[in-house]
């Protein structure tokens, strides 16, 4: 009589193990991230990120049709000004390089893409804080609101489908939900609730030049060795009118998803960022790894995790090379 259970069964060639696999991975819940900058500040490629290019707005549209072809059909924004001052109230500006990207975009795609505008000061203020400081370098949470609702609102009124507050600040997505109802009650709010003060962000500091001038951002992204914290955060959010919501980092925070998974029916987005990424390049290139399955297993640990929709450079590679089984 041969064995009630053998799970070896089920692993025997590739069709079986995809009819039988637990997570897939589909480009529709893949979102890419994309810096737009102004002409004088293109740069052909990061150097602390292979691969991955910063764009000025007339260029947005070519980019975002080579991704639309693989099946890649949400972005979500990052730009960097011309000029930096203390409030950052360029974040804000309607001719901005996002604004004016996702005119851009929504004039050529109409409703075929979902187009996300992260809203934080970070890499609009001359300190590169995501909040306003005061005179001894304090964050101030309530006088950054008012600024953070008015770049919502103005990413709202460009095209965005959905705007994605990421500085943190205690309140801010009911500030921005209360603007955004005057004018926009159908555009999205996606908040970064579960945002760690992360080692992880270096190239992306890099790359919208967002590093603080001075101290760190601990007092407002939370502390890496607190979970339960997250739930909190999510809670709260989901209170104030969040429609989704976020953890960021992704890799070095898996069960922090999967906690947040448990505790919300809301969508739940995990952000793949720039020191994964790059670190994932870096073992490559020095032969140490298998980039592609590398990056597979990545994705799929974040989705297997609790993800719903998972933000990653590694996209439009994975899926031009056939990474993703």
């Amino acid at each position: 009589m041969g064995e009630m259970n053998k799970p070896r069964r089920l692993r025997r060639n590739p069709a079986v193990r995809n009819l039988f696999s637990e997570t897939t991975i589909s480009p529709r819940k893949l979102v890419v991230p994309l810096f737009i900058v102004p002409r004088e500040k293109e740069a052909i490629e990061l150097p602390s990120m292979p691969g991955i290019r910063r764009y000025t707005p007339s260029q947005i549209t070519e980019v975002m049709d080579r991704h639309i072809e693989l099946g890649l059909k949400a972005f979500l924004l990052f730009g960097t000004p011309e000029r930096k001052d203390r409030l950052g109230r360029s974040s804000a500006n309607v001719k901005g390089v996002v604004p004016t990207a996702l005119r851009l975009a929504r004039k050529r795609f109409q409703d075929e893409v979902v187009l996300m505008a992260d809203v934080c000061l970070c890499g609009y203020a001359e300190h590169g804080h995501c909040g306003v400081p005061d005179e001894a370098g304090h964050i101030l949470n309530e006088a950054s609101l008012p600024l953070l609702a008015d770049a919502a609102v103005t990413y709202a009124q460009a095209g965005a489908d959905i705007v994605a507050p990421s500085d943190m600040m205690d309140g801010r997505v009911k500030a921005i939900r209360d603007a955004l109802d005057e004018s926009f009650p159908e555009v999205g709010i996606l908040s970064y609730a579960a945002k760690y003060a992360s080692a992880y962000y270096g190239p992306f500091r890099d790359a919208v030049g967002s590093a603080p001038a001075f101290g760190d951002r601990k007092t407002y992204q939370m502390d890496p060795r607190n979970s339960r914290e997250a739930i909190r955060e999510i809670i709260q959010d989901e209170k104030e009118g969040a429609d989704a919501v976020m953890v960021k980092p992704a890799l070095a925070y898996l069960d922090v998803i999967s906690a947040v998974r448990r505790e919300t029916t809301l969508p739940l987005a995990a952000y793949n960022v720039s020191g994964e990424y790059s670190m994932v390049k870096a073992a490559a290139a020095a032969g140490c790894i298998d980039e592609g399955r590398v990056v597979a297993e990545n994705l799929t640990a974040i989705f297997r995790a609790g993800a719903d929709i998972v933000v990653s450079y590694h996209a439009k590679e994975a899926l031009e090379k056939g990474w993703i089984p």
